[in-house]
């Protein structure tokens, strides 16, 4: 699905938290798990649903999604909600990130990357199923009777619920306004929620006839791929940095969703339907909005490239791209621009401190980074433990356009990210024409192919090997079988 990348980015975070926090209820009694979705419930959906369609890249249409789509409302029917068919919206998100999530209303959804990741009908129908215990549950209302009304942070982890991450936890105002707009902070419940939620999945599961493993398999694909990508991110374990923490984490949760649906019926998996179905799904990054390469991120459609600093990771998002590492975190992002750069500056450093703290450049420098005019401006921050020094860095680009990147490091560590600023640059029309997405592409393994000959096939210069066993599902030790379905991640428009 086509995004306008400069309308996706300047719809910023802010008045998705105003409009979240608009609709929070106060207290009253939850309804039950059978019980139909209420009007209440439907409207509040109804309120959130087309925000976070925005923040995670718009809903995807075509026959890939319809299959989501029907494999989502049938595993709903399972959860017993009197109209769950009916009432219920399952959404194909065009993100590159690993995630699921769902808001009150009977609105679930599932990214194009999380679905790339599983290797049958069955573990959609678990990840689908997962969310819609969310919904039948009514985990939304109980954590919204404990959220703060004024936390954004509060407010986004209030609704919704996330499959792979959980809740961000930022002390202060300005780490909070960081996190707006990355993937990072993700809709999550509690970790209690998060375990009712597989062991409802599973049941719904077996209830459809699918194999209920399903749930605890594409737990430990989940797992897999965040410690393939800390290995290939430099990481060197599975987390993200503190500020960013999260839970409760799929590995964690592997064992026990398998060990909850031992003995349970049902065996159905639908494998090589559902990879037929999925094949030719866009991979990664959408080059609509921007590409991460490596340690260089490239928007084809804006036409600008960066580059981050060594031992620093990337993470794309429709809004923004965030830049992460031990050392500090910054993210590039846009918002309306005047022509004044200088009040732009001091714009972005009020959004970070919010209504109830003032945070200010001590001055601001004019300069030009690769022929672009542009300025920047620092402020030190008590960031609660210690200080901080935040920097905001922007470009003009036109009369009407400009972008800027936000940036926190420990205090006398401005200078961290001073390289990616000044690599910030104009790309060419020729060099944006060849950023060519990459899609998955199903094919049956023939006598005599092996992982390694297949994994030569795969659109990376490094891991590729890894890359193909965790997008397989298959262990250091298995082998291929001829006849059986693979998939591939290959370039293609």
């Amino acid at each position: 699905m086509a995004i306008n990348a400069r309308k996706v980015w300047m719809a910023g975070a802010a008045p998705l938290a105003l409009a979240l926090t608009g609709c929070m209820g106060g207290g009253g009694s939850i309804p039950s798990a059978s019980a139909p979705i209420t009007t209440t419930e439907a409207q509040q959906g109804a309120e959130f649903h087309p925000q976070l369609l925005n923040q995670f890249g718009g809903a995807m249409s075509g026959a890939q999604a319809q299959y989501v789509e029907q494999v989502g409302k049938n595993i709903a029917v399972q959860s017993g909600l009197g109209n769950a068919r009916e009432s219920f919206t399952v959404s194909l998100l065009n993100s590159p990130v690993n995630n699921a999530f769902a808001v009150p209303g009977g609105y679930i959804y599932t990214t194009r990357q999380l679905v790339t990741l599983m290797n049958n009908e069955a573990e959609l129908a678990g990840v689908l199923g997962h969310e819609v215990g969310h919904v039948a549950a009514r985990h939304s209302q109980r954590r919204q009777q404990r959220a703060q009304r004024n936390s954004i942070l509060g407010v986004l982890g209030a609704i919704g619920s996330s499959v792979l991450l959980g809740d961000s936890s930022i002390g202060n105002t300005v780490s909070r306004g960081f996190m707006q707009g990355s993937q990072l902070l993700t809709l999550s419940f509690s970790r209690s929620q998060e375990i009712e939620a597989d062991d409802l999945g599973i049941q719904y599961l077996t209830k459809a006839g699918y194999d209920p493993k399903a749930m605890g398999t594409v737990l430990a694909s989940l797992a897999a791929q965040n410690s393939l990508d800390a290995q290939l991110q430099g990481r060197g374990n599975a987390t993200v940095p503190a500020w960013a923490s999260t839970h409760p984490d799929p590995a964690s949760r592997v064992q026990r969703a398998l060990s909850a649906s031992q003995g349970l019926p049902g065996s159905v998996t639908n494998r090589d339907t559902f990879l037929n179905r999925i094949d030719g799904l866009l991979y990664g990054d959408d080059p609509e909005q921007g590409v991460i390469e490596g340690s260089q991120f490239i928007h084809p459609e804006l036409r600008l490239s960066f580059t981050a600093p060594q031992g620093f990771y990337m993470v794309n998002s429709t809004r923004a791209v965030s830049v992460n590492g031990q050392g500090g975190q910054a993210q590039l992002t846009l918002a309306p621009y005047n022509g004044d750069l200088d009040s732009y500056i001091r714009t972005q450093f009020s959004a970070l401190g919010g209504e109830n703290n003032t945070v200010a450049p001590q001055s601001i420098q004019r300069t030009t980074v690769n022929g672009i005019r542009a300025a920047y401006g620092q402020a030190r921050v008590n960031n609660g433990q210690s200080q901080v020094d935040v920097t905001i860095f922007a470009y003009e680009f036109a009369n009407d356009r400009a972008y800027h990147f936000a940036a926190i490091t420990p205090a006398g560590n401005a200078n961290t990210f001073s390289a990616m600023f000044q690599s910030m640059r104009r790309i060419s029309a020729s060099e944006a024409a060849q950023v060519i997405p990459r899609r998955l592409q199903v094919v049956t393994v023939q006598r005599g192919d092996s992982v390694a000959a297949l994994a030569r096939r795969m659109a990376y210069d490094t891991g590729q090997v890894q890359r193909f066993r965790v997008l397989n599902a298959l262990g250091p030790n298995d082998g291929l079988i001829a006849g059986q379905k693979v998939k591939l991640v290959v370039r293609g428009r």
